[in-house]
């Protein structure tokens, strides 16, 4: 082949990428949808996740599966979708500690939470509440420090998993009250929350969503928000900076990704499909009911917040000493 003859077939060989290309995102989607939730069922990601894929599924047409892959403080499920196909029919939905916390926390990460990922869009954002059963002898943030520094070291808190938000929400907490606490990681809220409520671990810093039913229904106590600002949803309950510890913040945030190398295309109509739902009335009631905020974000945008996410939860990492083998 001579070089004319070369550059035509180069040419025509573009070409012929760029409309078939065109006509696969065309079609899109054509089979149904995964998304990938790297905790178990009941808790607020997969909240988040069902959430998005009963609207992905009316907008699109074709069925988005939930699927729940648990473990290792989330990282098992995002590197299965880490390594899936980038076709556009595989995401997760990452949290601040698949996609934030992890990366510092863990000793080794099976991926890399901002090379092998295509950010589509921010969920929502949710507070966490430090709740307790009913029982608990400790009503506000003052007296719960006080009891921990009378048992020094006893006092237990639950969380969703090691490496989670809820996790590091307790090690800042440690942190800046001086305190000693023994952590309980379990398999997921779902997990946790009935050993919280029967007073068999002391108390749990747990996104709103987890918790918003056993507070409103007199199963759990409301002590304070994590948030820098009180919750929409919980007007009463002061936040844990108000309380006694100042610049005390450790918020949760949910959003869709997918593999790196997933087309563009697709990644821009998913998100704006995304974007689209969560403005609402009825997404903004119903994520707003359960202590959520509705976000929604740009693709472009949402991997500048991971990007910041990760070096401010790294300094809270290195300060708390908080470590995963």
């Amino acid at each position: 082949m001579n070089r004319y003859n070369r550059r035509i077939f180069v040419t025509l060989s573009g070409a012929l990428c760029a409309l078939l290309a065109s006509v696969a995102f065309a079609q899109y989607p054509s089979k149904p949808i995964r998304i990938v939730v790297p905790f178990p069922p009941g808790g607020t990601t997969d909240i988040m996740a069902r959430a998005v894929a009963n609207d992905l599924q009316r907008a699109f047409g074709q069925p988005v599966i939930v699927d729940n892959k648990a473990g290792a403080g989330g990282n098992i499920g995002a590197d299965a979708v880490a390594k899936a196909p980038p076709d556009g029919y595989t995401f997760v939905m990452g949290t601040v500690g698949t996609h934030a916390i992890n990366v510092a926390l863990y000793a080794k990460m099976p991926y890399d939470p901002v090379k092998d990922f295509a950010p589509v869009s921010l969920v929502a954002g949710v507070p966490n509440i430090l709740v307790a059963a009913p029982a608990f002898p400790a009503h506000s943030v003052r007296e719960v420090i006080d009891l921990a520094k009378k048992q020094d070291g006893k006092l237990t808190f639950a969380s969703s998993g090691s490496g989670t938000s809820i996790h590091l929400s307790g090690e800042l907490f440690k942190l800046l009250a001086g305190v000693q606490m023994t952590h309980v990681p379990y398999k997921g809220s779902a997990a946790a929350l009935p050993d919280v409520m029967s007073g068999q671990v002391d108390i749990m810093f747990d996104n709103a969503p987890s918790v918003m039913p056993q507070i409103k229904a007199g199963k759990l106590r409301a002590i304070a928000v994590t948030s820098s600002k009180r919750s929409p949803a919980l007007p009463n309950v002061p936040t844990i900076a108000e309380s006694g510890l100042p610049g005390f913040e450790a918020t949760s945030w949910f959003g869709l990704l997918a593999p790196a190398g997933t087309p563009k295309d697709i990644v821009d109509r998913v998100s704006a499909q995304i974007a689209k739902t969560l403005q609402t009335p009825e997404m903004k009631e119903r994520l707003a009911g359960q202590g959520a905020e509705a976000i929604g974000s740009t693709p472009e945008q949402f991997a500048a917040h991971i990007r910041s996410e990760i070096e401010k939860w790294a300094k809270v990492v290195k300060a708390s000493g908080a470590k995963v083998d």
